[in-house]
């Protein structure tokens, strides 16, 4: 959890506000100006990436405990991808 949540943290996109999270249960709070989570969540679905939009501003990662050190680093390209692209 804390290898994802820094990884998450170190991505420079003038989309996000925050990252906070405990173990594997990760939120990144985007800007109001971003336009919400939602659209940024259908494109990580289109990578094969779930994510569940929460409170309209926040993208919530939640992958299973058995996700693999390279399984995360995979997402985190899309991850990265997605968010500092318009």
């Amino acid at each position: 959890g804390e290898f994802f949540m820094q990884a998450l943290r170190s991505i420079r996109s003038p989309h996000i506000r925050e990252v906070r999270g405990k173990g594997l249960m990760i939120g990144v709070e985007l800007r109001p100006e971003a336009g919400g989570a939602r659209r940024f969540c259908e494109r990580l679905k289109a990578r094969g990436i779930l994510c569940k939009e929460t409170h309209t501003h926040t993208i919530r990662f939640a992958p299973p405990l058995v996700i693999t050190r390279d399984q995360i680093e995979w997402a985190l390209e899309h991850i990265e991808n997605v968010l500092t692209t318009d």
